[in-house]
C-alpha cells in the first residue's frame, strides 16, 4: 500500500472511530430507548428528510426502479443481488471479528474466496449452495455489541430511516469498506453501483408494501419509523415487548384510528 494511501485511509477512518467511540460514551446510558420506545427529538428535520425522500421516490426512484423490474428478467436482477452482497463480505469479516465472533468472521471471509473463485467473482452465491449461512453485520451492529445505545431515530436523505447509533455505523462501514478504500477511481464506485442497482431491484419486488406504507397510510413517517425500529431491534435481537414496550403493535394500523 502506498504511503499516499495510508496517510487518506488513516485521514478518514480516524475521525470515524473516534465519532464511534464518542457515540459509544455519549449512548452508554442510553440502552432504554432499545426497548420498545420511540425517542424522536428531531421529529420536525426527520419529517423534513422523510418528505424529501417520500418526493425523490415518487419522481425518480419507483419510476426507474418499474423501468429496471419490468425490463431486466429476475435472473439477471438477482445476479445483481448477489454481487451486491458479495461486496459486502469483507465488512462483515470486520464487523463480526470486532464483535469478538470469531466463528463467523472465518465463515464470511471463505464465503467470499469461494464465491470469488467458484462464484464468477461474486455474481452467484455458491457458498448458499453449500449450506454456508451468511453471517451479515454492520458496524451499527458492532457498537451494539460494544453498549451503546441507539441513540435519537433520525431519517437520512436518499438513505431513509436510521438511529443515531446506525449513522455513525454506516459512515465507519463506508470508510472501512476495502473497495472503497484501497481500490482506485473508477474501479472504487463499484459497490456503490451495484448497491443503487440491487436498491432499484428491491424497491420493484416490494413495490407493494413500500407502496401502501409511503403513500396508503394516513402517517407514512410514522409508520416508517416503528417498522424500521421494530426490525432494526429484532435483527439485534433486543427483546421490545419488555421495559414499556409496544407488544403486539401493528405496524399497519392507522395511528389516528382512534381520534
Amino acid at each position: 500500500m502506498s504511503s499516499r494511501l495510508k496517510i487518506t485511509r488513516n485521514a478518514i477512518l480516524r475521525p470515524a472511530i473516534l465519532c464511534a467511540a464518542l457515540l459509544v460514551t455519549a449512548c452508554g446510558s442510553a440502552n432504554k430507548v432499545d426497548r420498545g420506545l420511540v425517542y424522536d427529538p428531531y421529529e420536525g428535520n426527520n419529517r423534513a428528510a422523510h418528505g424529501f425522500n417520500k418526493g425523490v421516490d415518487r419522481i425518480l426512484l419507483s419510476p426507474a426502479s418499474n423501468g429496471y423490474g419490468t425490463v431486466v428478467p429476475q435472473e439477471i436482477r438477482d445476479r445483481v443481488t448477489d454481487f451486491s452482497d458479495h461486496l459486502s463480505l469483507p465488512n462483515d469479516v470486520i464487523n463480526n471479528a470486532l464483535q469478538g465472533d470469531l466463528p463467523a468472521a472465518g465463515n464470511s471471509a471463505a464465503r467470499f474466496v469461494m464465491n470469488t473463485v467458484l462464484g464468477f467473482g461474486g455474481f452467484v452465491d455458491v457458498a448458499s449452495l453449500f449450506g454456508m449461512k451468511r453471517h451479515d453485520s454492520d458496524f451499527g451492529e458492532t457498537l451494539h455489541v460494544w453498549g451503546a445505545g441507539e441513540g435519537a431515530y433520525v431519517e437520512l436523505p436518499f438513505l431513509g430511516p436510521s438511529t443515531t447509533r446506525d449513522s455513525v455505523g454506516l459512515m465507519v462501514d463506508i470508510v472501512m469498506d476495502p473497495f472503497f478504500v484501497v481500490l482506485r477511481d473508477p474501479q472504487r464506485y463499484i459497490g456503490p453501483a451495484a448497491y443503487v442497482v440491487n436498491a432499484m431491484g428491491n424497491r420493484y419486488d416490494y413495490s407493494d408494501t413500500v407502496d401502501s406504507i409511503l403513500y396508503d397510510s394516513a402517517d407514512s413517517y410514522a409508520q416508517a419509523r416503528i417498522i424500521y425500529l421494530q426490525n432494526r431491534r429484532f435483527e439485534l435481537g433486543i427483546d421490545t415487548t419488555s421495559e414499556g414496550g409496544e407488544a403486539g403493535f401493528d405496524p399497519y394500523e392507522d395511528p389516528y384510528d382512534d381520534f
